[in-house]
This record gives C-alpha cells, sequence and structure tokens, in this order.
C-alpha cells in the first residue's frame, strides 16, 4: 500500500461492539492481528469475519504486558511499523498516509496525538501524545497494568513525531476497572522505585477512597530520587490535598494545594483546586486571587495529567459566584456569560446569566 509494511495489533476480551467501528479504522493498514483473551460475546467471529487475524489464548496469571508483548508476536517479522491500538479506539482517517510521512528513515518510535477523553458536548477533554507505534524489533511492553513500551536496544529509541493525524479513545463506560487496584500493587511490589507505578497506585487508592493509603503512596512517591517530573509530582500532592480534604484536616488539604502550585507554577489545576477550598470556605476574595492565577496560564499542556475541568466552564464559574457575593453583579455576569458560553447544555449557568441580568436590570432602576 506504501513505502512501508504497517500492522495493527491488539488485545481483546468481550469487544464485540466495538469490533466493525475498529476495523473499518484499522483497514488502512497491510494486516491487522488480535490476540482474544477470552471473549464470550462473538468478538474473534466478528473480528475474523472482517478481516483480522485472530488468536484466541488465555492469560493466566493475568497482566496487560505479558499480554501484550504476546500480541506483538503475532505481529509478522518483516513488518516495518507495529502499530498498537484498542478496540475501543480509533484513527482519524488518511492514517496510514501521514504515519508513513512521519516515519522519516531511522525512525523507531512514533508519537502521535491521542485523545483519551471527551467533555459532554463532544470537545476534547484530556489529550495527550501516544507512543505505541514502534519498530518490529527492539520493544517490549512492561508492567502489570498502564503498561508501557521498553526499547531493548540500548540507549534511547529514535522518536519522530506525527501531527496529522490523531488516535481517539471511546470507552464502555460500564466496563469494570476493579482489576487495575491489584495489578498496580503487583507493579509496586515488583518495582517499589518506580515513580511512575506508585503514582498510579496512589491515584488509584484515592479512587477507592482509601485515603491514608493515597496519602502513603504519594508520599513515598515524592519521596523518590527518580521522581523529577514536575507535572506528576505536582499531582501527587493534590491527589493528597484530595485525601487530607475527604479526612477533614483543612489545613493538610490547604498545604498540600500550596506545595502543588510551588511545584508546578506552569499549571492551572493547583491554583483552581485552591480556590475551590477557598469557595468552600467562602473566602470570595481568594477564590478570585487564585483563579486568576490559573487564568493567567494561557497555554493549555499536552500531557495526561491536564485535566479538562481546568480548561472549560469551572474557573469561569467560580469567578462568578465570588463576584455575586461581593455585590460585583456586572463582573459577575462576565464571567457566568464565559462559563455558559463553555457550557452551553449546563441549565445551572443558563439560569445563572439570567438571574444576573435580571439583578443588574433591577439594580439600575433603584
Amino acid at each position: 500500500m506504501g513505502n512501508y509494511r504497517v500492522y495493527v495489533y491488539a488485545i481483546c476480551k468481550n469487544e464485540r461492539a466495538f469490533a466493525a467501528r475498529w476495523m473499518q479504522s484499522m483497514r488502512e493498514a497491510d494486516g491487522v492481528y488480535v490476540l482474544d483473551t477470552g471473549s464470550t460475546d462473538g468478538t474473534p467471529e466478528a473480528l475474523t469475519e472482517l478481516g483480522a487475524l485472530v488468536t484466541c489464548e488465555e492469560i493466566t496469571p493475568w497482566r496487560f504486558d505479558t499480554a501484550r508483548n504476546r500480541s506483538l508476536e503475532l505481529v509478522p517479522g518483516d513488518a516495518d511499523i507495529c502499530v498498537c491500538t484498542d478496540l475501543d479506539e480509533y484513527f482519524t482517517p488518511g492514517w496510514r498516509e501521514q504515519v508513513e510521512s512521519a516515519w522519516a528513515e531511522g525512525a523507531q518510535q512514533l508519537r502521535y496525538p491521542y485523545v483519551w477523553s471527551f467533555n459532554a458536548d463532544g470537545s476534547e477533554g484530556t489529550f495527550f501524545y501516544a507512543d505505541k507505534m514502534h519498530a518490529r524489533q527492539g520493544f517490549e511492553w512492561i508492567r502489570p497494568v498502564h503498561e508501557v513500551l521498553r526499547y531493548t536496544g540500548g540507549g534511547e529509541a529514535q522518536r519522530a513525531l506525527c501531527q496529522g493525524m490523531r488516535l481517539e479513545h471511546h470507552p464502555d463506560a460500564q466496563k469494570s476497572r476493579a482489576q487495575y487496584l491489584p495489578l498496580l500493587e503487583l507493579a509496586v511490589q515488583e518495582a517499589p522505585r518506580d515513580a511512575r507505578s506508585l503514582h498510579y497506585l496512589g491515584r488509584e487508592y484515592l479512587f477507592h477512597q482509601r485515603w491514608n493509603d493515597c496519602i502513603a503512596t504519594l508520599k513515598r512517591h515524592l519521596a523518590l530520587p527518580s521522581a523529577t517530573w514536575r507535572d506528576e509530582r505536582c499531582a501527587s500532592m493534590r491527589y493528597i490535598a484530595r485525601a487530607y480534604g475527604a479526612r477533614g484536616n483543612a489545613y493538610e488539604q490547604e498545604c498540600y494545594l500550596l506545595r502543588a502550585a510551588g511545584e508546578a507554577p506552569h499549571l492551572r489545576e493547583p491554583y483552581l483546586e485552591f480556590a475551590d477550598l477557598l469557595y468552600q470556605q467562602k473566602d470570595w476574595c481568594g477564590v478570585i486571587f487564585m483563579v486568576n492565577c490559573a487564568l493567567a496560564i494561557t497555554e493549555r499542556p499536552r500531557t495526561y495529567i491536564c485535566e479538562p475541568f481546568a480548561w472549560g466552564s469551572f474557573p469561569y464559574d467560580l469567578l462568578s459566584i465570588a463576584y455575586f457575593h461581593l455585590s460585583q453583579w456586572e463582573s459577575a455576569l462576565k464571567n457566568a456569560e464565559k462559563a455558559f458560553a463553555l457550557a452551553p447544555d449546563d441549565a445551572r449557568l443558563q439560569e445563572n446569566c439570567a438571574l444576573l441580568r435580571a439583578k443588574i436590570q433591577k439594580e439600575s432602576r433603584i
């Protein structure tokens, strides 16, 4: 089809609902290889009928890296570019041509735009650059969950960037993630000084409302010499603050939010979480100060750490409420309108705008 042999590989289990859409997207490849790990809903048959080469094999004990490596083994040895995707993802049309154009001489791995989540209005939520396109030789998957590619060829892999296409993630919201916690605990047991695994484990404890485990684990993360990425350190501090807040310890919550802002002053999230804490405390001037610190940051980071709430209606909603409580009606309305423009389906924001317009009109007649 092109200058390179491009093959897609994937793992799946009970994802028949996604099979047709996924295969339609992947048909630009020279071949599609799937490892089905135990479907009972007819996924292998559906994929086979659509042209995929499917191997059925259960992985026991289950770990994502083992499954990924087994699926990679299915890819022919003459592949130039291996493309790892999941069935709940799909590429924008024309991706093959973009990939081949970006795959410069000597490239071993490709980074490309990835939309991991979408907001309720269909706009991009979490957006970062994925790197699951790689050469056939010299790579293996590591870590039981939140698995990543490791280059085994010595030194650093030669990376190229492809901006002309993107991969979108449209998951099944009902799918359980219960296996994540034990697998993350296993990952940390296997590599106790791995910063990424500790960060993910602490975050998972937060999701499970295990506040003490969350705090202890993320403090371990922050103490690691290898934990040097400021964005991730900031996130660990914010999660610790959330856990302290859930325990009713507002002092430690405030301390860790201040630390988070100092760790990564280029990120909006710590300022806005601090503003939210001040909102709960009815410190309206403090809310305005913190939100304006956040809004002074105008470049949105393209990492998985960046949370959609920081770039949507939330900052302007907080400002509007704060100005309202300070009886600054015009400023309250201006920010309410900005919030509503970013979330036009939010009935509360629409009502806020109407109430503020009525308030201003009434005040003008007095």
